[in-house]
């Protein structure tokens, strides 16, 4: 264990942060100022005494990744980016939480250098911190798998702090369950007790046991107790020693029990609800700042020796950052495979045999798209080492499967259908869809992997606060929903769809992708992997659909329009039989099939009918306003196909369009019978057409 060190400088740079998070919200006049007062010194000794970073290149590979999961108490992360050096100023304090600042209320990642995670919703930066984990281990199996534990350069930790709140959320309960499963040794979270959330004492609602529980995980707990004496003692050293503890015990997750007081050492609104989400109000900053010797009349204080002092770090950072390169330059060296696969996931590169990879269905045959997905998993897999992941106990159902790989978990979890090894590939989250969510966002931020992970689509409904971080984000995770529609039969109505597909396309920057054959699932994935700029949900079918013969024409003598047209999000897939078609029947999924069926009847009573397949709508709503046009002509009847609610889909039929749609829930039964009691077949979209043109 190394030396402890604290000046009286780094009590002045902890007590500089201090006043920098009351004045930043005294000058907003909104904000959480209680946990940045007291989590000061927390985060500053991450940040000077054990974190590994680099101010200067928050991006660098071998850093420490912080999680600020307490995501309110932004200035607890901003102070300590400004005091080090990653390109925070004064003014950008001053500016918190208005238009415009580097400084937002909740951290947000790619809008402030140093961010690792947008932190808003409690529990979902601690449950995804365990993806972070996940991928530091994974990568470690890709890149340096035989070096020992410590001397490769892929070696690093994640810390986390949390709070109260994010010990009450459900999410991080999920996933805390996996750390302990997992024995994540790299992960380090420092929980922050205070006992105080905005209705004052927690008592009110939380009394049990967290060491305990975390016990129960299969995680390392330790207990620093700053209020012990009941004369409240910061003691640096004690937490420092619990953290080096917490870091030697390789085979556990560790928790530190942190008993702090909020918003110490302000003289009346400490221990508080008060403090906790509001401006500490003239009179008590003042006091607060009498107390820590700074001048009351002064506002955003910052002595030369301190910013000095802290931004003195880099020397520091520049010395491990040499020992860190020359151990790569090593590494680099002796696996010139492995570093050539690294520089392609750097540059974001795709395999250059990705096209390749994937399968070609043969027209004519039929296959469920999930089926399809499946094997297209398989044959990427091949060609990307950096494509990993599983689903939340539906492997059999969502075909997530990596034929042949071992299961992502210590071997000692092995069972007798699953051989695990700890640097696997096949993911398993058990019955747990929101942390799944949270620990793919972790998995995709923490480095250059692809993570999937397999659930019903209707249990997405569980992990939508994950998939619109993701979004939010701009995090390419992929979600992988099948069972789209009432179509999965008898599970009846709690299983089936109907809300969801129209609900998420309304997250903004996510892709929901509805392919309506096989050859489009295999396009799907491509697309999807080509696409970086956030996340996207692949609604794969449970019942078999009909293979479309692309190119070529099938024994009926009908050609479709290649399966590659799938990126543009609609396309012709079958045109009409005259030049300027009268009706346009628009469709995702297995409801292609009933458009299709629907042109037949519709061109043999002379009515010139095209359809459009449209697996992705937000894909096709990026391309140019004059495609769009010429796939959907205003001019022509255009008619909405899908096993969903009808929101969203007047934007593409216009207001004498007809929807055909699913407005009301599920049954159970057989999935045709289903389709046929609720409308969704040919004949009824025939029967609307011709009504329509009447």
């Amino acid at each position: 264990m190394s030396a402890f060190h604290w000046s009286e400088l780094d009590t002045k740079a902890v007590n500089t942060a201090r006043v920098l998070a009351a004045d930043a919200v005294e000058k907003v006049g909104n904000g959480h100022p209680g946990t940045a007062i007291s989590l000061a010194p927390v985060a500053y000794l991450l940040f000077n005494k054990v974190m590994r970073h680099d101010p200067k290149d928050d991006r660098w590979i071998g850093r420490d990744r912080f999680i600020l999961s307490v995501g309110h108490s932004s200035l607890t992360l901003y102070n300590q980016l400004y005091l080090h050096g990653y390109g925070l100023e004064l003014e950008d304090l001053k500016a918190l939480r208005t238009w415009g600042s580097a400084t937002p209320g909740h951290p947000e990642f790619k809008h402030t250098k140093g961010v690792e995670i947008t932190t808003g919703p409690l529990g979902q930066g601690l449950a995804s911190a365990t993806g972070f984990a996940y991928s530091a281990r994974y990568e470690r199996g890709l890149f340096d798998p035989a070096a020992p534990l410590g001397s490769s350069p892929f070696d690093h930790f994640v810390y986390v702090i949390a709070g109260d709140g994010d010990m009450q959320e459900g999410v991080t309960s999920e996933a805390a369950s996996l750390a302990g499963h997992q024995k994540l040794g790299n992960l380090v979270v420092i929980y922050d007790s205070n006992q105080i959330s905005i209705e004052d004492d927690t008592n009110i609602a939380f009394t049990e046991d967290i060491i305990g529980r975390y016990d129960a995980y299969g995680w390392h707990t330790q207990t620093v107790d700053w209020r012990k004496t009941g004369n409240y003692q910061e003691d640096l050293k004690e937490l420092y020693t619990a953290i080096q503890t917490a870091k030697s015990v390789t085979d556990k997750p560790s928790l530190i029990r942190l008993r702090t007081i909020i918003g110490w050492p302000s003289p009346k609104k400490q221990n508080t609800g008060k403090i906790h989400g509001s401006a500490l109000g003239a009179e008590e900053l003042a006091g607060l700042k009498e107390v820590l010797g700074f001048d009351p009349e002064q506002t955003f204080q910052v002595d030369s020796e301190v910013i000095a002092h802290t931004r003195g770090y880099q020397t520091y950072a520049d010395e491990n950052r040499k020992v860190w390169d020359a151990s790569f330059d090593v590494w680099a060296s002796e696996n010139p495979e492995k570093k050539a696969l690294l520089n392609r996931l750097l540059a974001g590169e795709l395999p250059a045999e990705l096209e390749a990879s994937l399968p070609v269905f043969d027209g004519g045959t039929e296959v469920s798209t999930r089926a399809a997905s499946g094997k297209v998993i398989n044959g990427i897999a091949n060609v990307m080492p950096e494509l990993w992941g599983g689903s939340s106990d539906l492997a059999e159902s969502n075909l997530t499967t990596i034929s042949g790989a071992k299961s992502f978990v210590p071997a000692e979890w092995s069972t007798h259908e699953w051989s695990g090894d700890k640097y696997g590939r096949v993911l398993h989250f058990g019955i747990r869809e929101h942390a799944m969510g949270s620990i793919l966002n972790g998995i995709v931020l923490h480095g250059k992997t692809r993570a999937f992970g397999g659930t019903f689509l209707i249990f997405s409904d569980y992990m939508r606060p994950a998939v619109r971080l993701a979004a939010l984000m701009g995090v390419p995770s992929i979600f992988v929903w099948t069972h789209d529609s009432v179509a999965l039969g008898e599970d009846g109505p709690t299983h089936q769809p109907i809300e969801q597909l129209a609900t998420l396309r309304a997250i903004p920057n996510l892709d929901i992708v509805r392919p309506g054959d096989a050859n489009e699932t295999s396009y799907a994935w491509k697309t999807v992997l080509e696409r970086r700029q956030g996340p996207a949900g692949l609604a794969l079918s449970r019942q078999n659909l009909p293979v479309y013969a692309r190119g070529e024409a099938d024994s009926t003598g009908v050609s479709y329009a290649g399966a590659e047209n799938t990126a543009k999000g609609a396309y012709v897939l079958l045109e009409a039989t005259k030049a300027t078609p009268e009706v346009i029947l628009i469709a995702t999924g297995s409801e292609v099939g009933i458009a299709l069926d629907a042109q037949i009847a519709l061109e043999a009573s002379g009515v010139a009918t095209r359809v459009v397949s449209a697996p992705c709508l937000e894909w096709f709503n990026e391309e140019p306003a004059s495609y769009r046009e010429s796939v959907l002509p205003s001019s022509s009847l255009r008619v909405s196909i899908e096993a969903g609610i009808a929101l969203g889909w007047r934007e593409y039929v216009g207001d004498s369009g007809i929807i055909i749609s699913l407005d009301h829930w599920g049954a159970s039964a057989a999935a045709g019978k289903l389709f046929t009691e609720f409308g969704l077949t040919s004949d009824r979209v025939v029967a609307d057409v011709k009504k329509a043109l009447a």
